[in-house]
């Protein structure tokens, strides 16, 4: 068969088939790019990062071994710093959703660094005797132990880039605490008026939940340091040199400069993926952390006529094509809608991990898929969070103070002074006529102006253990 300049053949053990001449990726690659067109995506940037590392520590350490000569080794290191550094992206081309448990991703990696270190040793793209895929770049390897690798390696690298975000909106909500420490507003239970509070310990209690957030996402991301690495098919380290199982970790650590252990039990860490299913949990709890604070601005923010009206959210946008002047809340909408795509995939992410079966689990590529999404959306998420609405709201402290003063919720700082039962019957009759608690107290002579304002007091209500002095003096039976 004759084929055209512009093409080489190419040969797998399913048959031959033409690849683009000047492309670095093979046979392989391009099967699976025609097997798996199911996002339209390709893989996340950071996996590529991290095959590269594999691959370079891998060479480096068969080299020490003696099982890859200096030259083929050299090759295979300096075109992975070329990927390091940004080049041949175009060239890895399988859908992050495979069949094959990351045998498409991990052959699209062998293949470019193949026939990349083969240009660099003076041959020509797909004469494999020069630098064979599996037979030099795969060296003392498997899919199996280089995909769940590269997994934990991109998480831990996504996670950071999280972890740092909540911090800034940690601190972000910190300082509104501070700032909103003097507001009163009322406090609500079940959508009903309760007892006062001020609206900086509302945002002090955000800061302190995302600050649990964060020791969250350091116990997962500690999960993500065992890897099964040197474990090759199933965990017994068929096929890779003992030295090489020895060094392979300590020389990915230098390589990327990150932390890693080799797992304990190399078979059980190929099983299991369940510290994928740990990670998702801790980003799903913060997913659930954030929405929740969404739901409280968005409420808070309501109005501005007609809702509670007691904080003001930035005006990012136009909130209609047809109503003119609405502003809507868009900024909490977007986080909201984060959270939802975070905890479905939770799910996603936690039914793959369960379906592995016996020594191997096929389905981590649709388990990195809905982790390495989730967490880079919630980070977006979180930083457009801080940017465009946590850092400007404001308070409507006369609106706060307003309500407060005319709600029924502050008769509970005064039921232990006058007792429940004509407590209960103030305040229906404020709810009645109308009247403010202060008034009727007052009407009806149960305490004094002077009693009453100690225990009306802003800071009585608002701090455990303050409510003023009790009045009510206890009776002998």
């Amino acid at each position: 068969m004759n084929y055209p300049t512009d093409y080489r053949k190419e040969k797998d053990s399913i048959g031959e088939k033409e690849i683009p001449r000047d492309v670095y990726y093979g046979v392989q690659s391009l099967r699976a790019a025609e097997n798996f067109p199911i996002t339209g995506l390709t893989m996340h940037p950071e996996i590529i990062n991290s095959l590269a590392c594999i691959k370079k520590a891998a060479a480096i350490t068969n080299c020490e071994v003696n099982l890859l000569d200096r030259k083929r080794a050299d090759a295979i290191v300096k075109a992975c710093d070329e990927i390091l550094e940004g080049q041949h992206r175009e060239d890895f081309i399988v859908d992050p959703i495979q069949g094959g448990a990351g045998t498409s991703i991990n052959m699209n990696a062998n293949e470019v660094i193949a026939n990349r270190a083969i240009e660099l040793c003076g041959g020509k793209k797909g004469d494999y005797s020069v630098i064979h895929p599996n037979d030099h770049v795969n060296c003392s390897q498997s899919t199996n132990d280089v995909i769940p690798t590269a997994g934990k390696m991109t998480s831990l690298k996504l996670l950071e880039n999280l972890k740092k975000e909540l911090l800034r909106l940690q601190d972000a909500l910190s300082r509104k605490a501070k700032e909103f420490d003097h507001v009163i507003k009322m406090g609500r239970t079940q959508m009903q008026d309760a007892v006062p509070i001020r609206l900086g310990q509302e945002f002090s209690a955000y800061s302190m939940a995302i600050q649990r957030d964060v020791h969250r996402m350091d116990l997962a991301m500690n999960e993500m340091r065992y890897l099964n690495l040197g474990g090759t098919a199933i965990g017994t380290g068929i096929n890779a040199d003992p030295a090489y199982l020895e060094r392979i970790v300590p020389n990915l650590c230098e390589v990327s400069g990150m932390e890693f252990v080799q797992a304990y039990d190399l078979i059980d860490a190929t099983q299991n993926l369940d510290p994928f299913v740990a990670v998702s949990g801790a980003v799903k709890a913060c997913a659930v952390t954030l929405s929740k604070i969404a739901n409280d601005l968005r409420l808070m923010s309501s109005g501005p006529r007609a809702g509670f009206f007691e904080i003001n959210l930035p005006a990012k946008q136009n909130g209609s094509s047809i109503m003119p002047g609405k502003v809507n809340p868009v900024i909490p909408e977007v986080v909201n809608q984060v959270a939802f795509l975070v905890i479905g995939s939770d799910l996603t992410i936690t039914m793959a991990a369960e379906a592995g079966q016996l020594e191997l689990n096929a389905f981590e590529p649709i388990i990195f898929y809905c982790i390495f999404r989730s967490i880079d959306t919630l980070a977006y998420a979180v930083r457009t969070f801080v940017d465009n609405c946590v850092t400007g709201i404001t308070a409507n402290e006369e609106r706060c103070r307003n309500l407060t003063e005319n709600s029924i919720g502050i008769i509970t700082a005064i039921s232990p002074h006058v007792g429940y039962q004509k407590a209960a019957d103030i305040a229906k009759k404020s709810l009645r006529t109308g009247e403010s608690i202060r008034s009727l107290i007052l009407a009806e002579h149960l305490l004094s102006p002077e009693d009453l304002g100690e225990i009306l007091d802003p800071m009585h209500m608002t701090e455990p253990g303050i409510s003023g002095k009790k009045l009510l003096k206890n009776e002998s039976l």
